[in-house]
């Protein structure tokens, strides 16, 4: 390999994962008789990954940027070609440096989580090639790498989920993912076969270059191949009604549960924003990415509210910060869909090897019913002190606001979230008003500060490689924008009306279905066990985080 100064970092991030394929494929044979030795090499693996991508970055500001193709093969049938590549840009970058960070915490924390396990040894080799294979898929300039790799992460990441092969809830929920992703894989390989042999090539800044030339509508190819990637992403992403297995992975060791859900679930979001050429002059997949994103949104959110253990409320969480992602891409928000995977990977990685700690804290909380009346009037007042907040700070920071249909809806969303804050000092009575309120507008500011300057901040360092906000005037989509609103300010009420449950009966039969997951997952769950036995038998087998049980016939 010839040196290039300007090569550097293209170089660091193309040897960045060799040693976690070193570890996986070679040092991995028969990994369970030297289990320690695979504990030490994951762990220095994932140092070096870690390393390199810090190394990667420093050179990328330097301007040692450059993009290289190392290996091409041409493919038959006007498929393009088969590169090994490393695509450098802001958007790999930065990704490289989040999922090299939370997989060396997750190699570290499990250094001692499975110290003693009987299969610690595959536990660690599986890890590795986790990782390895996610690192790869993140900065591959190739569509047909990236294919490959997006398939390799997900067998990985499945034996990893099904670790405690004798438990069956662990297998049903690692079966499910096996067969969403299946289909997604197939998917995604006929959106690329559209792509490559409508544009003729297969790499994705060739891509890019000639949308960046090209005005009008796109061939019918395109939006079928557009449409193609949504459903892939919609299943990679756990999306409602495909989320179940997401809920029930719980089982599998707490590390996997970190990495899959500060990482590799967000493989869905990731492929929108490297194919934004194409999915931003496709009007019809945008509404559809939002649609989609809400519905999830609403259903995880609600579910969430009746979750009884903290892994699963984390979990729908996740479903729900996953919808959002998609409904940020939908409304053509890519900057903000990547502080979003930022800060929710730290939270969550954070969240799910902290949990232990915590769990014993864990209450459901007891609250004393208010009137209705009451509790509207209380939203109602945190409402007009936040508004204001938001429209000052955002002033402020120069966002245009009134300019932009998406900010304006994203600014609704950020004045709900701080109302909360307010919300608790008014629930307080007259000592809340006097004496926590006051705290809690400074709060309510400080946080609209940090929303609107890390929005400002990644706008400008992701500009470069990411389509500006933009949503397509009409109908349809100031419908849409309505409803995002309309969503938030439910959810909203509805938190606030928890109280009421135990003495409503339309709402105890609604807190019913919602612990249930509304059912959805039985149907999947059905399906998955008519293929065979999962696990050793037991007679009862829950069908939604747990709490839908049915006798084994």
């Amino acid at each position: 390999m010839q040196f290039v100064p300007s090569m550097i970092t293209s170089e660091l991030i193309l040897i960045l994962p060799w040693p976690l394929f070193v570890v996986g494929l070679v040092v991995g044979i028969g990994a369970d008789r030297h289990a320690r030795l695979m504990r030490g090499l994951t762990t220095g693996a994932t140092w070096f990954a870690l390393v390199c991508a810090v190394l990667a970055a420093v050179t990328y500001t330097l301007g040692m940027t450059q993009s290289a193709t190392y290996l091409s093969v041409k493919l038959p049938d006007g498929l393009g070609l088969l590169s090994i590549s490393v695509e450098v840009n802001d958007l790999t970058v930065l990704m490289l440096l989040l999922v090299a960070f939370v997989g060396m915490i997750v190699a570290r924390y499990s250094y001692t989580y499975l110290d003693g396990d009987t299969h610690e040894g595959r536990f660690h080799r599986w890890l590795s090639l986790t990782l390895g294979s996610f690192l790869t898929l993140i900065f591959s300039g190739n569509i047909w790498i990236f294919l490959i790799f997006w398939i390799a992460t997900s067998l990985c990441l499945h034996e990893l989920l099904a670790f405690y092969h004798k438990r069956p809830v662990a297998v049903l929920a690692a079966r499910k993912k096996y067969l969403l992703h299946r289909i997604a894989d197939v998917s995604l390989f006929a959106a690329f076969v559209l792509i490559a042999c409508t544009l003729h090539t297969s790499q994705f800044a060739s891509i890019a270059s000639v949308f960046a030339t090209t005005h009008g509508p796109l061939p019918e190819t395109l939006q079928i191949a557009s449409g193609l990637i949504v459903l892939s992403a919609v299943l990679k992403s756990a999306q409602f009604p495909f989320h179940g297995w997401l809920i029930q992975v719980m089982e599998a060791p707490t590390p996997v549960s970190a990495l899959l859900h500060a990482g590799i679930i967000y493989t869905g979001a990731f492929l929108i924003l490297r194919t934004i050429p194409i999915m931003s002059r496709v009007g019809w997949t945008q509404d559809a990415l939002i649609l989609v994103g809400l519905v999830s949104i609403a259903a995880a959110s609600l579910m969430m509210m009746t979750a009884t253990n903290i892994k699963g409320s984390l979990a729908y969480s996740t479903c729900a910060q996953m919808g959002f992602m998609l409904m940020e891409c939908g409304l053509g928000l890519y900057s903000l869909v990547v502080l979003h995977i930022v800060s929710h990977s730290v939270y969550k990685a954070h969240a799910f090897l902290s949990s232990g700690s915590v769990v014993d804290h864990f209450r459901v909380p007891v609250l004393p019913a208010v009137s209705r009346a009451a509790t509207v009037w209380k939203v109602m007042q945190s409402l007009t002190v936040a508004v204001p907040i938001v429209i000052g700070i955002g002033a402020v920071f120069g966002v245009p606001l009134s300019q932009q249909p998406a900010l304006i809806v994203m600014g609704v969303i950020l004045t709900i979230a701080i109302s909360q804050l307010l919300l608790q000092a008014l629930n307080m009575g007259e000592i809340g008003i006097n004496r926590l309120l006051p705290a809690m507008i400074g709060l309510s500011a400080l946080v609209s500060m940090a929303y609107f300057g890390f929005d400002t901040l990644f706008t400008e360092l992701l500009g470069a490689s990411l389509d500006t906000a933009r949503i397509a005037a009409g109908g349809v989509q100031d419908g849409l924008l309505g409803l995002i609103i309309a969503v938030f300010v439910g959810l909203l009420l509805v938190q606030q009306m928890l109280p009421r449950v135990p003495h409503n009966p339309f709402w105890q039969a609604t807190y019913v279905h919602l612990y249930n997951g509304l059912y959805i997952d039985t149907f999947f769950t059905r399906m998955v066990r008519s293929f065979g036995p999962v696990g050793i038998a037991e007679p009862l087998w829950r069908a939604s985080e747990g709490q839908s049980r049915e006798v084994e016939s």
